[in-house]
């Protein structure tokens, strides 16, 4: 290690300890909270696609790109702001993340085209990434043996984006009149947020380093392999890959679905976006559970569970009742379960010093299959019809990812107490 991380080691082991419960909790809860706009600013443009595919005239294929490729930004940011999350401060990575998606929010509504909207998507998946690795490299360091707990409360968070991010902004639709009206309220919302960071959240907790405080000294990783590119990252980014694939898919054309396949209203299909929301708020126990067993035994579990509520979603339920259900539990599987477990794998897979680096692969893995998820799902869609797409990519797919967890040695990651 070198001695810049020593130097940090030391000095976040001290100033750790300085902080209250207080300002940790308030500083944890504004930190979700921004998480939790997040999500909701991601999630208004899925029940609107339909009416902004009838006003600018894009086909179906351009609307699912359009619906997911914005997680390419996401991708791409992973990489290198984990490498930035291990280098600088992620408190001033957090708050200018939070401007960047903002910007690209407030450019939505003024695009004409195809293009320009795809170029403002992008730009808003860039801060929206940026923030994420930020975000879970300050849970993996600070909350270091409680690390998938703490990502479970995020996922809460997260998932009460998701919940209410559909029906605020399709009542702002309706109630001005025009489906851009949610995009400039939530982009100044971002603003906001980003002045509530700098002034509520301190550095003292953002700036921790992995282990400094939660560790006995001379705590030894020296059986978790030196590289961060290893056989276990490889497994568990396998099992990002699908979960980006399979959640995203189901995301992104789910209110297409039911408003052109199955005939539901605007408001019916928002909602059940939204149950999809709450259904994410399982986090939690997700979380919790990852703490306490096997992760890659779980994350099979989840990918299973996944499959068989995307065939009954895709090929047998035709009733809204049913289809809240299901988009219930698909929210609890593919994002309670799989995106807060694949994300605190990930972690446990490197170094302690390298979570930031860490929460970059996962954001890549994850967020590069997601950003081809609607276009893949609408060209099968074109060739199979819904409930084909349905069958191939949210049913059949989530074996790979089982195939993938297979490779995952667990006595070769950081394991947390509980699970020792």
């Amino acid at each position: 290690m070198s001695s810049a991380t020593e130097g940090g080691s030391a000095r976040t082991s001290s100033d750790s300890g300085s902080l209250t419960k207080t300002s940790i909790a308030i500083g944890f809860a504004v930190l979700c909270t921004s998480y939790m706009l997040n999500a909701m600013d991601r999630q208004i443009f899925y029940p609107l696609l339909p009416d902004i595919r009838t006003e600018l005239g894009f086909s179906l294929e351009q609307g699912g790109l359009l619906a997911t490729g914005f997680t390419l930004g996401l991708a791409l940011a992973g990489p290198p702001a984990g490498y930035l999350a291990d280098r600088l401060s992620r408190k001033a990575i957090v708050i200018v993340s939070v401007l960047v998606y903002s910007l690209g929010t407030l450019a939505i509504p003024l695009a004409v085209g195809f293009v320009d909207m795809s170029i403002y998507r992008l730009v808003s998946g860039v801060g929206e990434g940026v923030q994420a690795t930020a975000l879970y490299a300050v849970i993996g360091a600070f909350f270091f043996h409680r690390r998938a707990l703490a990502a479970g409360v995020v996922g809460v968070a997260f998932g009460l984006g998701v919940f209410l991010g559909p029906l605020f902004g399709n009542d702002l639709a309706e109630g001005w009149g025009t489906w851009r009206a949610p995009f400039f309220l939530f982009a100044a919302a971002g603003l906001v947020m980003s002045l509530i960071i700098a002034a509520t959240v301190s550095r003292r907790m953002t700036e921790a380093v992995t282990g400094a405080a939660a560790d006995p000294a001379g705590a030894s990783y020296d059986h978790v392999p030196a590289s961060p590119y290893n056989r276990n990252t490889l497994g568990i980014g396998i099992a990002c890959a699908v979960s980006g694939l399979v959640f995203y898919g189901y995301l992104g054309l789910y209110p297409t679905f039911l408003r052109e396949a199955l005939g539901f209203g605007a408001d019916q299909a928002a909602f059940a976006v939204s149950m999809g929301g709450l259904g994410a708020m399982m986090a939690l126990p997700a979380g919790w559970l990852g703490d306490r067993f096997n992760q890659a035994r779980l994350l099979m579990f989840a990918m299973v569970a996944t499959g068989v509520t995307a065939y009954l979603m895709y090929q047998i339920a035709t009733a809204a009742p049913a289809q809240y259900l299901l988009s219930f539990l698909m929210g609890t599987f593919a994002s309670g379960f799989l995106f807060t477990n694949c994300s605190t794998a990930m972690q446990r897979a490197v170094r302690p010093h390298q979570v930031g680096r860490g929460a970059g692969l996962f954001i890549l893995t994850y967020y590069v299959a997601a950003a081809f998820s609607g276009l893949l799902f609408a060209r099968l869609v074109g060739s199979l019809g819904w409930d084909g797409a349905g069958l191939w990519q949210l049913t059949l797919l989530p074996i790979v990812g089982v195939a993938g967890l297979l490779l995952v040695d667990a006595s070769r990651m950081v394991l947390p107490r509980a699970a020792k």
